[in-house]
């Protein structure tokens, strides 16, 4: 029997409402925490105000929602299977011969939808609304900005210039690389001997210059000396700058192809960043094998049911892919396994996992 559209689009619309409302409401949750942490480690900055704060927080919040996705579609197409199920409206549709992959389908094509949506358009503003984040929570932080921020790492950078190398470090990277946020760097002479060390509040990258402002020079034969405005030579390019201390997470879809290549003709490697695009390119495979697997350990429950293994079920299968997810990513970020092994063998393991389940269900 082929599923009628007025059943598939009724069935479809069960399932998104169902995902979205879990992801609404993981939403909620992760903006209150967020806002309580930035409240506590904040209050006490100069230019705190709670609607500053909470203006951060859902400026950040959508970026931090991308983690969430694959398993509000988990959980969501668990609660729509067996909120169908328990109205007896999946048991009428088995009986009149509609097979479980007929049922699933619709979920399957949710799915699908959501996980091109998610790419295309929800991960280019959820970057743009990160980055207007940052600038509205610059300085307010000090130099706890990147842990709470978490859009850069504590990272040392060996550059060299005219004047010799050096060594840099930031907190926090805007525009692209170009504009750095609570700076230290020590300069050492063309001998290689200790120079000078630089504190500065913020580094604009010029012509192999680093432009620097409300600067403090460190050295060991006179007392620290205050600056308006500060020079540090660099052979440093905004592509290598953002390579060694940016977050792949920071850029978005559409942009990432044109960073690799820019990383590629700088000489540099792209191992991140490309795991990151193919990760993007994975997600509708990988929210489909979430889908199929909730179908998986939902059936059972129609069946014979049993809510808490169905429960406990759901979140084994999503923790197992949510470790192979990350083993994969470190594996691909280090440049161990492909970027693009390591983007999609998760959504393909998943796959694989929900069918071989459903077919030993149905079939035996």
């Amino acid at each position: 029997m082929i599923l009628g559209r007025t059943l598939a689009i009724y069935f479809s619309a069960r399932f998104f409402k169902s995902i979205l409302g879990l992801f609404l409401l993981a939403a909620v949750l992760i903006f209150l925490f967020d806002v309580l942490e930035l409240v506590r480690r904040g209050g006490d900055q100069e230019g705190f105000t709670v609607v500053r704060v909470a203006l951060i927080s859902i400026l950040r919040v959508p970026l931090l929602l991308e983690q969430v996705i694959p398993f509000a579609v988990l959980f969501g197409s668990i609660l729509a299977f067996v909120t169908l199920s328990r109205a007896l409206e999946l048991v009428v549709a088995r009986a009149s011969g509609i097979s479980v992959w007929q049922f699933a389908a619709p979920a399957v094509v949710v799915g699908l939808i959501i996980g091109t949506l998610s790419v295309v358009a929800y991960n280019p503003l959820a970057v743009w609304l990160q980055h207007r984040s940052d600038e509205a929570a610059a300085g307010l932080f000090g130099s706890e900005q990147s842990f709470l921020l978490q859009t850069t790492q504590d990272v040392w950078v060996r550059q060299d210039g005219l004047d010799g190398e050096s060594v840099l470090l930031a907190k926090q990277l805007l525009d692209g690389g170009t504009r750095l946020l609570d700076v230290t760097i020590f300069a050492f002479d063309k001998e290689g001997s200790f120079k000078e060390r630089v504190e500065a509040a913020t580094a604009r990258l010029g012509d192999q210059i680093w432009f620097l402002e409300d600067v403090t020079v460190y050295t060991t034969e006179r007392d620290p000396q205050q600056y308006g405005r500060y020079e540090v030579s660099t052979y440093l390019t905004a592509t290598e700058v953002r390579e060694s201390i940016g977050s792949p997470e920071s850029i978005s879809f559409w942009s990432l192809p044109r960073f690799i290549e820019l990383a590629r003709n700088a000489g540099l490697p792209a191992y991140r960043y490309t795991l990151q695009y193919q990760t993007l390119l994975a997600r509708p495979l990988l929210l489909t094998a979430m889908i199929i697997i909730a179908a998986a350990v939902s059936l059972r429950v129609s069946r014979f049911g049993g809510l808490g293994s169905m429960i406990l079920g759901g979140i084994v299968a999503g923790f197992v892919l949510y470790v192979l997810s990350e083993l994969a990513k470190d594996f691909g970020g280090a440049g161990i396994v492909p970027p693009i092994v390591a983007a999609w063998a998760p959504g393909i393991f998943g796959v694989l996992m929900g069918l071989t389940i459903l077919l030993k269900q149905e079939d035996g």
